[in-house]
């Protein structure tokens, strides 16, 4: 907790130092550079819950307390006409409660980022984006952002990024429920649950994607590397064996005069994960019995899904979302989380209080399943990197709601009370409910 208030300190200086800058020198306003920065802090808690039982991966049922942090600095450069590139150095450290197993949709989407409890810099991106334009009649500008130069561009084009980043950055987006520092904190919120799609334990993967934009629609289609092993550190560079591929179809419209958007995404991933059927199989037999399904051996494990995504304005302060994936859960889990099939649904309404219009209060639910072979996996004894009891003999689906309150506090700086109430944790009838409470700090500038 104290190293957490000493970051949180120097952070709120130096944010406030940067923003000074950027705000007043000329120089900088009007070069090809530009430069953005983020802090999150988060602490959460859980009281005791009723656990007959526990295993290796299981949420632990007494209380306890964990925060976690995450700082970015992004960094951007003009290079040619249409051509930028961009870096992002980030630093993480502090836990996940339970060491961030034992839910699924785990409490704090910040948690993936951060490998150990000690604070770490490390590369999260590095890449480059061309812009091309095909129709120069019909122009539009892109504002100066985080990973984004300001730049005019045309409104039918083709966007390339190439390098390391988070595919999450350009699939699944939602302007509701996206990003655990600003929106719900739950993993299943902040993407579909069952989109594994290609990470290493931080978030981050080397990769292609090409977008194509036309008034209305967008058609999103990459490729990026897998895991070495199941949610590990390091990447398989042998693309020709382990890849995953997404493709993903947005259309933007309007209701009633507001303003919506819906995406359908398909992927297809190949890596070295087993088949959960012949490890239980092996199991029974005698053949193999480390019911081993993180560090597989052989390349040829294939998961493929599809899933949902929509978003839309109710009125001017009230916003909705909803969200339904679905993959074939045939094979383990690589790299996101450990649900095969999810449904979520929400609200977000804005203008909480006189003159405050960026006050908002968010309300969501999510429920989660694993398919057949994935629950009797698991009922035998096996464990994923994320979940696992020991046993699992009354499977039901792991259902969880989330109520968050933020606040501006000042210009740049947000603050947000939550809850999360879990039903379930892990498909497992026996153990929870779970209540989990958290604080988050958010400094963007």
């Amino acid at each position: 907790m104290k190293s957490f208030i000493r970051i949180f300190g120097v952070v709120c200086l130096l944010s406030g130092y940067g923003f000074q800058v950027n705000a007043q020198d000329p120089l900088l306003k009007d070069s090809a550079w530009n430069f953005h920065f983020q802090f999150t802090g988060i602490i959460q808690y859980n009281p005791a819950f009723h656990s007959p039982y526990i295993g290796q991966n299981s949420f632990l049922p007494q209380s306890a307390r964990a925060y976690s942090v995450t700082t970015t600095a992004y960094f951007g450069r003009t290079l040619w006409e249409g051509g930028s590139i961009y870096f992002n150095p980030e630093m993480a450290g502090g836990q996940g409660l339970s060491s961030t197993l034992g839910i699924a949709g785990f409490p704090n989407g910040e948690t993936f980022r951060i490998g150990s409890d000690e604070t770490v810099v490390y590369v999260a991106r590095f890449f480059i984006r061309q812009q091309i334009n095909l129709d120069k009649k019909q122009m539009d500008t892109i504002e100066d952002g985080p990973n984004q130069i300001r730049e005019i561009v045309s409104r039918k084009r083709l966007t390339i990024n190439f390098g390391k980043f988070g595919v999450a950055d350009y699939f699944d987006q939602n302007a509701v429920s996206h990003d655990p520092r600003m929106d719900f904190m739950n993993w299943s919120l902040m993407n579909n649950g069952a989109y594994d799609y290609p990470a290493n334990t931080r978030g981050y993967t080397y990769g292609l994607i090409a977008e194509f934009h036309t008034p209305g629609w967008a058609i999103r289609a990459g490729t990026a590397l897998e895991p070495t092993f199941a949610n590990g550190p390091t990447l398989n560079f042998d693309w020709f064996k382990t890849n995953s591929e997404t493709l993903e179809i947005e259309k933007d419209f309007t209701l009633s005069g507001l303003p919506g958007a819906a995406r359908l995404l398909s992927y297809y991933n190949t890596s070295k994960a087993p088949n959960y059927q012949t490890v239980i199989n092996n199991y029974k037999n005698g053949t193999d019995t480390s019911l081993d399904v993180i560090y597989g051996t052989s390349y040829g494990g294939v998961k493929y899904g599809f899933g949902f995504n929509a978003d839309q304005s109710l009125s001017r302060r009230l916003q909705g979302f909803c969200r339904l994936s679905w993959n074939d859960g045939k094979t383990a889990t690589w790299a996101f989380a450990e649900i095969d099939n999810s449904g979520s649904l929400g609200l977000r309404y804005y203008g909480i209080g006189k003159k405050r219009s960026t006050d908002n209060i968010g309300l969501a639910f999510v429920s989660n399943g694993i398919s057949s072979s994935h629950r009797e996996f698991l009922n035998i004894g096996g464990y994923g990197f994320m979940i696992g009891d020991g046993k699992l003999p009354n499977y039901i689906r792991e259902n969880i709601f989330e109520l968050f309150y933020q606040v501006k506090l000042f210009e740049n700086l947000y603050a947000s009370a939550d809850y999360q109430f879990v039903t379930h944790p892990a498909y497992n009838r026996d153990r929870g409910p779970v209540s989990l409470l958290a604080a988050r700090v958010h400094i963007q500038l």
